[in-house]
């Protein structure tokens, strides 16, 4: 019987969302096959968590694409990015917490991609005025992951209702956010 890879990596994704300190012989289990099947795919956990970060990458860039950043206003764009991201967000929610993928030589620049796409989302709407200058891009672009690993986790251990879920994150986001008429 072949292996799907695919059904592997989101398995594993499933599994290491919910326990991030998950054996390889938990993750082998979850997707249904053994440990020696899985090492033949993924020589360890670093190779896993590889593949977990180009599959995060790219639903996430997929999902940048859906929410069609350089359409309307700069606030409904970040709801359509949350509403498009939100079935990724518990990948990105542990890697997210992942240091590895973000230090040294091997860092994947589709993270650099990524936080580019996005600060350019908040970068526009500074200056057209919608959002605060005070805050910078890249600063927003770093609570917005925030907010969606923390509302991930909140639905994951029932705190939050997951139709709330995008409710949540951009109520907050863009009420901190959003520029404040002067009096």
């Amino acid at each position: 019987m072949a292996v799907d890879p695919d059904h592997v990596l989101r398995s594993a994704a499933a599994l290491l969302t919910r326990k991030s300190t998950a054996t390889m012989d938990e993750v082998a289990k979850a997707a249904g096959i053994s440990r020696a099947t899985l090492h033949r795919h993924f020589a360890g956990r670093d190779a896993l968590v590889r593949a977990l970060e180009s599959l995060c990458l790219a639903e996430c860039e997929a999902a940048l694409d859906a929410a069609r950043l350089d359409e309307g206003s700069a606030s409904d764009v970040v709801r359509r990015l949350v509403r498009e991201i939100e079935p990724a967000a518990g990948l990105l929610s542990f890697l997210y917490s992942e240091n590895q993928l973000f230090e040294g030589e091997e860092q994947n620049e589709g993270w650099a991609r990524l936080d580019a796409r996005v600060s350019a989302l908040f970068r526009r709407g500074q200056d057209s005025g919608e959002f605060r200058i005070d805050l910078t891009p890249a600063w927003l672009t770093e609570a917005l992951y925030g907010l969606i690993a923390a509302g991930a986790w909140s639905v994951h251990d029932g705190k939050v209702a997951a139709k709330d879920f995008q409710t949540m994150i951009v109520e907050l986001l863009l009420g901190g956010a959003l520029r404040r008429e002067e009096s």
